[in-house]
């Protein structure tokens, strides 16, 4: 999911475009031509002279040089498949990738034991219409696409290549790392300043750029839905999975087009690269950026003597206002999730696995902007617990502390002051251990009088037995 114009975006690109084009009668529709038969690109001057014009034309847009030559080629469907297969090996291991699944199965954001890896391979190898290899220097389109119809995805991958070429876009991305959400934030800078560059690259002429425009985001992500919806595979994707693709192409552009309004443009892009965005936070909510407001650093204890022998740690991470906004929508719709989001400050989670039962535990600790904030996220995400497992019992609700117990363990959770923390399918002992490590105040304890039902209820009941028993 990194660095490839997917075609629905460059459709939906198209569509911005049209949009804007009717609402100014000075600017032209593009003329519709037939597309050419295919050549292998060795032999294909239309195409080698088109990249060749399309990178030039990006070097001056974006007022970065082009340092280096670059290779440029077709690929088949079957070539590009292969060439996803190789990066994701590369790029993570077999345990990597089988925590990563577990982290969002807890979560709630993928169905238990759905076939990620092989599902976004299969995406990719249908939707990806061209790409930039930083390790190979070189430039694909794909071979069923015809070229003269892909200047504009010539220039959003070109712009990666060019970004390459003067900041070194792969290390600076991993350079996040192990912060998912920081990486997933530098990932949208490198997307949404690419699509805003096509954007640019497909208004030259009328001499109207992204920096002239309001939100491109809104105007792109309409079309972007609907071509997700029409393709049989996506529209059948998790939730999380749709807005995970779209994030840095949606989210990115709006980001680089305030960035752009906010300074003299392209010229001080190396600015974003010398100070990157920290979180997807910022990415949602560029005035943090421009500010320099950034989130809280949440942490977690030592698990050593803490978690139970037989939790083996999977992943600890942060998820984001990104991802905490998806875990949201996924419970609660996408309404209620954009109001408590965004006061989201900082989070830390963990992810377990019981080395017998193969069940899987989480904790997640979550900082808020202010107490009246946490008030309203233990509410909403009190909701999101009983939602999330449906065989809950045993409910105990107190101010500001909540829980239940399940086939799997007890689920918690805490709030106090501005801080929320969440443990799931795990004993009460483990619960107060990470409580108390993280220097919450103690939680209420039920009693027996708490497992008994009110007197009223127990008369009624005592009188309804009664009652069918004459």
């Amino acid at each position: 999911m990194k660095r490839f114009a997917v075609l629905l975006l460059a459709f939906s690109l198209g569509m911005a475009v049209a949009a804007q084009q009717a609402a100014s009668p000075k600017i032209a529709a593009p003329a519709q031509t037939p597309p050419p038969a295919q050549v292998p690109s060795t032999s294909n001057p239309e195409f080698l002279k088109a990249a060749d014009e399309v990178l030039a034309q990006m070097s001056q847009i974006l007022a970065l040089p082009i340092k280096e030559p670059l290779k440029k080629s077709l690929r088949s469907k079957q070539g590009i498949r292969e060439y996803l297969i190789r990066e994701e090996k590369e790029d993570r291991t077999d345990a990597e990738r089988y925590n990563d699944e577990k982290t969002l199965e807890a979560f709630g954001l993928i169905p238990k034991d759905f076939p990620l890896d092989a599902f976004m391979l299969d995406v990719l190898t249908d939707q990806v219409a061209g790409l930039y290899d930083p390790k190979a220097k070189e430039f694909y389109i794909a071979d069923w696409i015809p070229a003269d119809e892909q200047r504009e995805v010539m220039s959003h991958e070109l712009t990666h290549a060019l970004e390459d070429q003067s900041f070194h876009i792969d290390p600076w991305i991993k350079a996040a790392r192990p912060n998912d959400d920081a990486e997933l934030a530098r990932q949208s800078v490198s997307e949404g300043s690419a699509l805003a560059a096509m954007v640019d690259y497909s208004m030259k002429d009328q001499k109207v750029g992204v920096r002239d425009l309001p939100d491109v985001s809104l105007l792109i992500r309409s079309g972007a839905v609907t071509e997700m919806d029409k393709d049989p595979k996506l529209s059948k994707a998790p939730l999380f999975i749709r807005d995970e693709l779209l994030f840095p192409y949606l989210a990115g552009t709006g980001f680089s087009q305030q960035f752009l309004k906010a300074h003299s443009g392209w010229k001080d892009l190396h600015l974003i690269f010398e100070n990157p965005p920290v979180s997807t936070q910022q990415i949602i909510h560029p005035d943090l950026y421009l500010s320099n407001v950034k989130p809280e650093t949440v942490t977690l204890p030592d698990w050593k003597g803490l978690a139970p022998e037989d939790w083996k740690l999977l992943e600890e991470n942060v998820l984001g206002e990104f991802g905490l906004g998806e875990v949201l929508k996924q419970f609660l719709g996408q309404e209620r999730a954009d109001r408590i989001s965004p006061a989201w400050k900082g989070d830390r989670y963990a992810t377990f696995e019981n080395a017998s039962t193969k069940k899987t535990s989480l904790v997640f600790r979550v900082a808020l902007d202010n107490p009246d904030d946490a008030a309203r996220f233990f509410g909403q995400y009190s909701e999101v617990l009983e939602l999330k497992h449906t065989d809950r019992k045993e409910l105990f609700r107190r101010p500001n502390f909540f829980q239940f117990q399940t086939d799997s363990g007890g689920v918690f959770l805490h709030c106090a002051a501005t801080t929320c923390l969440i443990v799931e399918n795990a004993g009460r002992d483990t619960f107060d251990k990470i409580n108390r490590a993280i220097s919450l105040p103690a939680a209420p304890v039920p009693t027996d009088a708490d497992a008994k039902p009110p007197q009223a209820i127990t008369r009624l009941i005592q009188h309804v037995a009664i009652g069918f028993g004459g």
